[in-house]
């Protein structure tokens, strides 16, 4: 039976784990520890060493066991470093420092080489050695380990690190990683390698702030509070799925795969069939990491486009609620992009999703998330009551439809509105108001 290995499920030394053939996959993610998080385990094993702690827990290591080699699916940044100690304290045969690491790593090693160093630099000659075998002997871990990947990574989903959850998007990459078992190593290294040149927290915020929320406000559900409890919304289709539903999904997904790759199919202006649509489920596994690149490209391409056509002043970006509402624009213009296409985006799109954008700030004195969120769904009392605009665009059969959503207006003896502060939002909105009278 594939799964744990019971035999092997143990605590052991540090040294005798070393004492393994340990291997880190090529698709695993970058070598990316903070000082911060390499001092602290240094001064927390030193400050037990020096104690006289008779056994100090290291965590768990998971490891997927393919013959006699073991992979280390969770543990590879806590082993990298501890490594890395021992190197400095005359181990140099220790642990992973014969691995290949990507050149991703080599800033994160190199940091971590001389602090350690600085470190083991303090210390006496003998206490080096002390320390050295308190390390390997008294320090320990749990070792788990799998003949199969997949289950490896069900148990790494439920790790914590030093009591602290994981982030939603690593979580999610575990995930789809593991429905990723039927591909070759060459394709899991290649899709590895391009999330992991993303930056990490941008993938967090683009999650968080804008595919989350748009994601529910299209429902007319809440947006708000996004966390690992919540990513069931991305973890979309197992391929092994066989309702009808699913079927459907994956035959969809298939043929606009094959389409652009043939490239025998395509729409107005050569541009190849769209992948991928908000409204619509991912599939499990590799395309769900070329979801999360394609949105973050398309946001990117989003925020270009506002900062061509807006001049100074029209995005106030310094208060917490002008990020808030800038952010529902781009949520906005992203939607509609998605849904329609960035060409579509016209200057015409982009003066009434501003408008209805911006309407808000102006009659508001304070904005908050939850601002945002009954906004979005067209739950805010102040203004626009009713009109839940990203339903409205997610049944728009035409991009000109949306010249047709028939926003409430505000005038220059609103009370409401403070127009010395936002004198050229303003401007901008009362000018295309005007026009349009």
């Amino acid at each position: 039976m594939m799964g744990l290995i019971k035999e092997e499920l143990s605590i052991v030394s540090l040294d005798s784990l070393l004492d393994l053939k340990l291997f880190i996959p090529e698709y695993q993610r970058p070598y990316r520890w903070q000082v911060s998080s390499t001092n602290t385990l240094f001064m927390d094993t030193y400050e037990a060493y020096r104690k006289g702690v008779a056994e100090y827990r290291l965590g768990s290591v998971i490891l997927h066991k393919k013959k006699d080699h073991y992979y280390i699916v969770d543990g590879q940044q806590r082993m990298t470093t501890l490594s890395i100690l021992l190197y400095c304290l005359g181990k140099t045969n220790a642990g992973l420092l014969n691995e290949q690491y990507s050149s991703l790593s080599t800033n994160a090693i190199i940091y971590n080489l001389e602090l350690l160093s600085k470190k083991v630099s303090e210390l006496q000659p003998e206490e080096c050695l002390a320390y050295k075998s308190y390390l390997l002997e008294m320090c320990t871990v749990v070792k788990i380990v799998t003949d199969d990947e997949q289950e490896a990574f069900q148990f790494f989903d439920s790790q914590n690190s030093r009591g602290k959850e994981l982030a939603p998007h690593d979580l999610l990459k575990s995930y789809h990683l593991r429905e990723m078992n039927l591909e070759d190593e060459h394709t899991k290294i290649k899709i590895i390698n391009s999330w992991e040149n993303k930056n990490q927290q941008a993938l967090e915020d683009l999650f968080r702030n804008y595919l989350f929320p748009v994601t529910q406000w299209y429902k007319k559900k809440d947006g708000l509070g996004y966390s690992s409890d919540k990513i069931a919304t991305f973890k979309g289709i197992k391929l092994r799925n066989s309702y009808n539903y699913a079927i459907y999904q994956k035959a969809s997904n298939l043929f606009i795969e094959q389409t652009n790759t043939n490239g025998s199919i395509e729409l107005l202006a050569n541009e190849p069939l769209n992948q991928f649509q908000l409204t619509q489920p991912v599939l499990a596994g590799k395309r769900f990491f070329n979801y999360t690149l394609h949105y973050a490209e398309l946001l990117e391409k989003v925020q270009n486009k506002i900062k061509d056509f807006h001049k100074k002043g029209q995005i106030p970006d310094v208060r917490s609620g002008d990020i808030y509402i800038k952010q529902l624009y781009e949520n906005a213009l992203l939607f509609f992009a998605d849904r329609f296409g960035l060409k579509f985006v016209t200057d015409a799109v982009m003066k009434q999703l501003y408008t209805w954008c911006y309407t808000l700030r102006l009659v508001m004195t304070a904005v908050y998330p939850q601002t945002i969120n009954k906004y979005a769904c067209g739950k805010h009392e102040r203004i626009n009551y009713g009109l839940d605009l990203f339903a409205k665009i997610s049944e728009m059969n035409e991009s000109e439809e949306l010249s047709l959503v028939i926003f409430e207006s505000v005038n220059q003896e609103d009370g409401r509105i403070n127009r010395k502060k936002y004198s050229e939002v303003w401007e901008f909105l009362y000018g295309r108001m005007d026009g349009e009278r």
